[in-house]
C-alpha cells in the first residue's frame, strides 16, 4: 500500500522516516518531495509499505498526530487520474485575444 504522508518538518530526512514507520513493520520505499530548485524539503511524501495491514495500522495510529512540533496527516495514496497525456486535460499557457488593449 503506498501512503501519503503532509505536514512533515522541513529537517526530517528520509532515513529518519523510514525507521519510524518501520515501528509498524517492512517499509519497500520512501521518498520525501523535494523543491527542484533549493533541493529543500516540501514537507509532503510517500511510503510503501507491501503488508496492508501494516501500512493500515501505521496510518490509524499516525494520522493527525504530532510529528517533531508538526501536525501531520497521514492517509493512503490516491491514484493520479490519467488525463490522457500531452495537454488533452487542458493546463498550459492560454492567452485570451479578446480583452487585449490594442494601439495604433
Amino acid at each position: 500500500m503506498k501512503i501519503f504522508i503532509t505536514g512533515l518538518p522541513l529537517e526530517v530526512g528520509e532515513d529518519e522516516l523510514t525507521a519510524v514507520f518501520g515501528d509498524f513493520g517492512q517499509v519497500k520505499s520512501l521518498r520525501i518531495i523535494k523543491d527542484r530548485e533549493t533541493g529543500q524539503s516540501r514537507g509532503f511524501g510517500f511510503v510503501e509499505m507491501p503488508v496492508d495491514e501494516e501500512a493500515k495500522e501505521a496510518i490509524k495510529r499516525m494520522n493527525g498526530g504530532d510529528y517533531n512540533g508538526n501536525r501531520i496527516k497521514v492517509a493512503e495514496a490516491q491514484e493520479k487520474p490519467n488525463t490522457g497525456g500531452g495537454n488533452a486535460g487542458g493546463g498550459g499557457f492560454k492567452r485570451n485575444n479578446n480583452n487585449r488593449e490594442r494601439s495604433y
